[in-house]
Parts: structure tokens; sequence; C-alpha cells
């Protein structure tokens, strides 16, 4: 089964950013027409394959160049934005190593610390050392919030955009709807 994304729009350049000057096949889509048909997609089953047909009010000078010029921008674009996501998780499991290790240091060194202060026997020490353990593992919130929370959605994210880069586009006019 097929998860149809229809867009409709007057002109083919309203699919694009208009402030981005990259030739045609490497250009920014509109951030109202990604939002729109992200939100699309999302809305289809991840087993599904998706399609994009947009529907134009005016018929452009060449609807073959259209097609192609559409079919290529969407696929790039997409391409391009899974490969962005795929560099941000790469940066945040660079930064979950960095804080896992100054969490793991910081961690046995308030261990160590109150395993000192259970040698002596009083009320402040048993209070410091309490505030020392909870701190240690207040120090692993961002690592354990990182590797357990953090990755999964820009994982997903990046398999929605390259599902995006791969679905076929049909460019149809209003003389031919």
């Amino acid at each position: 089964m097929t998860g149809l994304i229809e867009v409709k729009l007057t002109e083919l350049n309203q699919l694009f950013n208009s402030m981005d000057p990259s030739p045609f096949h490497e250009r920014d889509l509109d951030r109202n027409a990604e939002e729109f048909i992200v939100s699309w997609a999302q809305e289809h089953p991840q087993q599904n394959d998706l399609k994009l047909v947009v529907h134009l009010a005016r018929r452009p000078a060449s609807i073959d160049d259209a097609q192609k010029l559409a079919s290529d921008s969407v696929a790039n674009y997409f391409d391009y934005r899974a490969n962005m996501t795929l560099r941000e998780f790469k940066r945040l499991m660079r930064e979950g190593r960095a804080a896992l290790s100054v969490g793991l240091l910081f961690l046995a060194a308030c261990q160590i610390i109150a395993t000192m202060l259970t040698a002596q026997d009083g009320g402040w020490q048993s209070v410091a050392r309490e505030g020392l353990t909870i701190i240690g593992w207040v120090a692993m919130w961002r690592p354990l919030e990182i590797y357990l929370y953090r990755w999964w959605p820009l994982l997903a994210r990046r398999r929605l955009y390259q599902r995006l880069s791969r679905m076929p586009v049909e460019v149809r006019c209003a003389s031919s709807v």
C-alpha cells in the first residue's frame, strides 16, 4: 500500500525556499512545504511506501522539466536532511561519551570521599556521605538521558527522511487533473 501525500500549489516555485540561491536540483524546500510533507508522512504507517503528488494550478512551460525538478529537488533535500540528522546523531554520541566519562569520574570521586567519611562516625559525616552519593549519581543524569532517550528520536527522524528521499514525486497540472 502507498501513502499518498498531496500538495496543492499555484506554481512549482512555491515548493522551494525563495531565499535559497542554490541551483534548482539542490534547492531547499520551503519550510511550510517541508513541515506539511513530513507531518503527512508521519501519519502513514512505516511499512507503507510514500508518494508525493504536487498539484499545480498553473501549467509550467515544460511539465517534464517540472517533474524532473520536483523529483530531484525533493530527493536531494530529504537525502541531505537524513545525512544532517546522522551527523547530529554522531555528535550526540560523542557528547554522550564525554558526559559519561566525566560523570563516571565524578561519581567515583564522590564514592571514594564518601567511603573515607564512613571510617569516621558522626552526624555531619553521614549527611556528607549521603550528599556525595546523591551528587555523584546526579552527575550521571546527562549521559543516562542521552543513552536512554535522546538517540532514538534522531534515528527515527533519519529513517523518515530516508523514506521521503526515496518516494516518487508526480507533478499534475490543473488541466490534467
